[in-house]
């Protein structure tokens, strides 16, 4: 429990659509982002975290996508993974929670045996991925037209 808050690996049905609306609300309404893009194939695989208020109001979430589905993401190497869908929303932001998310997700890279962790930052949350380690590399680029950069962080 962090400053009224916890974070967890998703454990069911519930938590999973508790991912789910954050990330309706950060991305889809928030930052226009197609819903059709928005929800994907590695949700089935990925290793969910789940941000929750004492009263069980979700804050936040992320994803580590591993294994041969991070493949596509982080090159051919299969001992990196993939961070991704990191959301907090509105009124949970200040509250350390992206913060936690990030480490509720490197945690679970270095359960499954991972030497590494890759991203696709927005650029606007250069400063955030730096300030916990993560270098930026390779050219701007546009997803869901939005500018990213790719960073990593050795764990």
């Amino acid at each position: 429990m962090t400053a009224g808050f916890s974070v967890r690996e998703v454990r069911g049905p519930e938590d999973r659509e508790a991912c789910f609306v954050v990330r309706r609300e950060v991305f889809v309404v928030e930052q226009r982002v197609p819903q059709e893009i928005e929800y994907d194939r590695y949700d089935e695989t990925a290793v969910h975290v789940l941000a929750v208020r004492e009263d069980g109001l979700p804050l936040g979430t992320g994803r580590l996508i591993h294994g041969e589905d991070a493949v596509g993401k982080t090159g051919a190497d299969t001992s990196v993974g993939s961070l991704g869908r990191l959301a907090v929303t509105k009124a949970a932001r200040g509250l350390g929670v992206g913060v936690a998310l990030v480490h509720a997700i490197e945690d679970a890279a270095r359960a499954r045996g991972l030497s590494a962790v890759d991203l696709h930052a927005q650029t606007q949350a250069l400063g955030f991925y730096e300030r916990l380690g993560y270098e930026a590399y390779g050219p701007e680029f546009q997803d869901a037209g939005i500018p990213h950069r790719s960073m990593r962080r050795a764990l």
